[in-house]
């Protein structure tokens, strides 16, 4: 029996639909994306990502109203004119990726750290308490 090809169209429109409305459509995985894990702890976030390859020059890290982004391009490798490849695979790559990120973070007070392709992002949370003023009433 053929399974019907727009079963699969359906599904994955329903995944989209459930991921926007929970609101984490701009944590979506695309081709060129970067993986990541984020911990959230009790006093900051603590996003990991793999980037094999790249140097930390390669590596574009901002932060701004609440969203992370991670941009990473690597140059092509130059060659001599007179080598001739039987095969060439190693070329540009770049990659990317945004995060929004669900609480109030000191963007002042985020550090980063790459060794062995691995970037960590320390992101401390922003306390609630200090942002509340107390109102007098008349």
């Amino acid at each position: 029996m053929r399974r019907n090809p727009f079963e699969d169209l359906e599904e994955m429109l329903e995944r989209v639909s459930k991921q926007i409305e929970s609101g984490v459509a701009g944590d979506l995985r695309v081709p060129g994306s970067v993986a990541v894990d984020v911990a959230d702890r009790v006093d900051e976030y603590v996003v990991t990502a793999d980037l094999p390859g790249f140097e930390t020059e390669d590596i574009e890290l901002t932060i701004a109203d609440g969203t992370l982004r991670l941009e990473a391009e690597q140059e092509e490798m130059t060659h001599d004119e007179q080598d001739q490849y039987l095969r060439r695979e190693r070329t540009q790559r770049s990659v990317s990726r945004r995060l929004h990120l669900p609480e109030p973070v000191d963007e002042e007070g985020v550090t980063a750290r790459y060794n062995n392709g691995v970037l960590t992002v320390t992101l401390p949370k922003v306390d609630t308490d200090e942002e509340s003023k107390q109102i007098d009433i008349e």
